[in-house]
């Protein structure tokens, strides 16, 4: 399903998924495993608990596709409102409660609450206040936890999926996948465009040189 699908059938281009409504955000799930693989050193046994609207993200898809694919076991955790109608077909764990979903995991995944999608089902969530007060991860987490580590996709909501500490704190891999997302997608690019290797070890590309 999605626009990605129907253009194949159409052109005879190189079709780039760069993130397809509630269906899949592929860019993102290879970002978020280089991340985690340069953070964490290997994704095989890793627990990704992935938290937050788990029924209209597109990175949640891609991300259980990629990271059981590299090995990783994972877990969706949110408000039932919030979850799609039968959740385990997305072949991950589920649980309805953060400090469960927390305690499981070595890293979680905050998932931006998309106001702009809530119009399908009023009253999804109350309030984004009270969103925070039951799965919004707050300093006290990271304190009851002390080995997690923190990834969100962005662009953050803050104070309602992370505390603003949270996402500020050196347990947070969050910048690391800005910053790895511009070299993710310049890759997907050069890949696409039909570069070969030689031409990038050529150029520096392989070894991440860049002209200045």
């Amino acid at each position: 399903p999605g626009v990605p699908h129907y253009l194949t059938r159409c052109v005879d281009s190189a079709i780039l998924n760069a993130g397809d409504g509630a269906h899949e955000h592929p860019t993102q799930a290879l970002l978020d495993m280089f991340t985690l693989q340069q953070k964490m050193g290997s994704l095989e046994g890793l627990k990704v608990a992935i938290i937050g609207d788990i029924a209209h993200s597109r990175v949640v898809r891609s991300d259980i596709i990629g990271l059981q694919k590299m090995g990783a076991e994972v877990l969706i955790c949110g408000p039932s409102t919030l979850m799609p109608l039968y959740p385990e077909t997305l072949g991950a764990h589920v649980s309805y409660h953060l400090e469960e979903a927390l305690g499981w995991a070595d890293v979680a995944i905050a998932l931006r609450i998309q106001m702009e999608r809530q119009a399908d089902v009023p009253g999804r969530i109350p309030s984004l206040g009270e969103y925070h007060q039951e799965y919004g991860i707050k300093m006290e987490h990271l304190d009851m936890f002390p080995d997690l580590k923190i990834m969100h996709p962005g662009p953050i909501n803050r104070g309602v999926e992370l505390q603003d500490a949270v996402a500020d704190s050196d347990r947070a891999f969050i910048l690391d996948q800005v910053t790895n997302g511009v070299a993710v997608r310049m890759a997907v690019l050069y890949l696409l465009s039909g570069s070969s290797e030689s031409d990038a070890s050529s150029r520096g590309v392989a070894s991440g040189q860049t002209s200045k």
